[in-house]
C-alpha cells in the first residue's frame, strides 16, 4: 500500500443551518494558518413553504460547493429545545444541506452547538457575539456581517478545523494558560 502525505491545504465548508436563514463559512487551511474565503447567509424567511425552503437549502449548499470546491463540509448538529417542531425543521434543513454534500461526494462532519462554542471561545456557553468576535480576531477581518449566522457558520469550519489538526488538544489537561500557551504557539494572537 503506497503511502499518503496529508494534503498542504484544504477548504471547508461550515454551515449553520436554519430555516429562516442559513449561515455559511468557507475558510482555506493551509498547514496551520487559516484564512478566510467567504461567509455569508441564504435568507429563506421570504418564503412561506416549507418544502421550498429545504429546496432552496439544497439548491444553495450545492452552488457554495460548486463555486468554492470545499474538501469537506462541517455543520452543526440541531440541538435539543423545547419545541419539537422547531427541532425537527432544523433537522431537515440540516439533512438537506447535508444531502447536498453527499451528492457532490463530501465528507460530511457534524459538531454539536456546545462543541462548537468551547472549540472557538473556550467557553461553551458563548453568546453568539462572543463567537463573532473571536472569528473577527482570528481571521483577521473587521467588518461585521449583518447577521450572527454568517459568523456562526465561519466558526463551524474553524472548529473542524481545530477538531481534525489538533486531536491531541482535546485531550490533554493543561494545568493552566501557561502550559496551554507552551504546546500552542502557533494558535496564539
Amino acid at each position: 500500500m503506497p503511502l499518503t502525505t496529508p494534503k498542504q491545504e484544504r477548504i471547508i465548508l461550515g454551515i449553520d443551518p436554519g430555516t429562516a436563514i442559513m449561515g455559511y463559512g468557507i475558510i482555506l487551511e493551509q498547514k496551520s494558518t487559516l484564512n478566510l474565503i467567504s461567509l455569508g447567509v441564504i435568507k429563506l424567511n421570504h418564503l412561506n413553504d416549507h418544502f421550498l425552503k429545504l429546496q432552496r437549502i439544497f439548491e444553495k449548499t450545492l452552488n457554495l460547493i460548486d463555486q468554492y470546491h470545499p474538501d469537506c463540509l462541517a455543520i452543526e448538529a440541531p440541538f435539543y429545545g423545547k419545541n419539537i417542531q422547531v427541532m425537527l425543521k432544523l433537522g431537515r434543513a440540516q439533512g438537506v444541506a447535508m444531502s447536498a454534500g453527499l451528492y457532490r461526494n463530501i465528507p460530511i462532519f457534524e459538531y454539536s452547538p456546545k462543541k462548537i462554542k468551547q472549540s472557538i471561545t473556550g467557553n461553551g456557553n458563548a453568546s453568539k457575539e462572543q463567537v463573532a468576535a473571536m472569528m473577527q480576531r482570528l481571521l483577521n477581518f473587521k467588518e461585521t456581517p449583518e447577521f450572527l449566522d454568517a459568523t456562526d457558520g465561519l466558526a463551524v469550519a474553524v472548529c473542524h478545523s481545530f477538531q481534525q489538526n489538533n486531536k491531541n488538544i482535546a485531550t490533554t489537561n493543561y494545568s493552566g494558560w501557561n502550559a496551554f500557551v507552551k504546546d500552542n504557539n502557533k494558535r496564539i494572537i
